[in-house]
């Protein structure tokens, strides 16, 4: 199988030149020790070398010895080595030294009192579409947050190709997979997930069958603001299941250190308006196939509910204009306020500059959504903050162009970075 470049590749090699070492954190089969082995000029498998645990009782630093930048692969494993490498980088006060890879986050105290100055941390996705080449990545995000008005055009793609790819996902592993295929595999993941992997975060035994339920509760809930209340509530009456809020927080919080979960924050701009805004964040999937496969559903359950397919498609997208925010300093969030008027998706860069997106999975929402994005510009507050750059319609089956009152109407598959 080639491989495929990744769009954080320059981030990477920017910040492997300004640090000590780099960990590459995501979830698991993302493609993080592809990448990295594109850069390593030797390779530490700790999950697969024997002589590991041996080492690491008698001489750790024999471990940290070879051609640098040295890869230690799914560092997590074996955790004390973490301090191991910190010390390495301090006493050989170099840059590009090591670079980590890992399937679940190392604690917040870890990194910041522990790394800060020897570590500097990439976020990587699941393959993009225009990794993929499934985008031509016609219009740029970095155009869009400028405010560039280009002439573009794109005929979208087909309702079958949208579902095809939120059955099969970003996942490097499946590029050659036939959907039916791709569905059993990313099924065996989630198993995977309830009845191993969330019990080795925190080395807590954690139910499965409720982990279960949790994801699927999750996963009915897609790209919606919905809190723990309401996870507890519908996991009761759809799953007949019970599970105390505190058991929920407690299997959040380990879903998102194995970075299977995203939590898309909330926009908070200055506005006209008297509405308070909601400041709850939205829930997704690290990508939405993995939705689908929690719940089960194949192609025909796709088809037979466009809506539910809908919220698949704003999480897809929304997973897009993740990976191209990341390559433009940006991150992405959400508006919602108590007026009821919500924007699916807000992109800000580190200086503020700003656009809007609202994400439709077909045509018959356009007009209805352009107003949306009209009404959210209306509330901005000029006074004290700049109006977003550009107002913007992501579209699954449409075609891309712009409308005669300056918004832009993207299909996914023209939106790259």
């Amino acid at each position: 199988m080639s491989y495929l470049k990744r769009i954080i590749e320059d981030d990477l090699v920017e910040k492997m030149s300004a640090s000590g070492a780099l960990l590459i954190k995501g979830p698991k089969s993302c493609g993080k020790t592809q990448t990295a082995k594109q850069y390593a000029n030797s390779i530490l498998e700790i999950d697969r070398d024997p002589q590991v645990p041996t080492i690491m009782a008698t001489n750790p630093r024999l471990l940290l010895v070879g051609a640098t930048p040295r890869l230690i692969d799914e560092w997590q494993v074996q955790p004390e080595i973490w301090n191991y490498i910190r010390h390495e980088v301090d006493d050989r006060k170099l840059n590009g030294q090591f670079i980590l890879t890992g399937s679940s986050n190392p604690t917040e105290e870890v990194i910041l009192h522990s790394g800060a100055g020897r570590f500097i941390v990439v976020q990587m996705d699941t393959l993009s579409w225009q990794e993929l080449g499934y985008s031509n990545g016609g219009v740029r995000l970095f155009d869009l947050l400028q405010g560039t008005e280009n002439d573009f055009y794109f005929p979208g793609v087909s309702l079958d190709f949208i579902i095809d790819t939120l059955l099969i996902g970003g996942w490097p592993g499946l590029l050659n997979a036939s959907s039916t295929n791709a569905l059993k595999m990313n099924q065996g993941y989630i198993d995977l997930l309830c009845e191993a992997d969330i019990s080795r975060v925190g080395g807590v035994k954690r139910d499965p069958i409720k982990v279960q339920s949790l994801l699927r509760s999750i996963a009915r809930n897609v790209a919606t603001l919905v809190d723990n209340k309401t996870l507890e509530r519908d996991v009761k009456i759809s799953d007949k299941n019970d599970l105390s809020r505190n058991t929920i927080s407690d299997y959040l919080d380990a879903l998102s250190r194995l970075m299977i979960l995203y939590e898309q924050p909330a926009f908070n701009p200055h506005i006209r308006s008297s509405a308070s805004l909601r400041k709850s964040p939205k829930r997704h999937f690290c990508d939405a196939s993995l939705a689908v496969a929690a719940l089960g559903l194949n192609r025909d359950s796709l088809l037979k509910d466009l809506k539910f397919t809908g919220f698949l498609f704003e999480s897809l997208a929304t997973h897009e204009l993740n990976v191209y925010a990341k390559a433009n300093d940006a991150k992405v969030f959400h508006y919602s306020d108590s007026y009821g008027l919500e924007v699916d998706a807000i992109v800000q860069q580190r200086n503020g500059d700003y656009a809007a997106f609202e994400i439709k999975l077909g045509v018959g929402y356009i007009d209805e959504a352009a107003e949306n994005l009209k009404k959210f510009a209306s509330r901005i507050d000029t006074t004290k903050m700049d109006l977003p750059r550009s107002l913007n319609i992501i579209t699954g089956t449409g075609m891309s162009y712009r409308r005669q009152d300056g918004i832009n109407v993207i299909s996914l598959g023209s939106l790259g970075r």
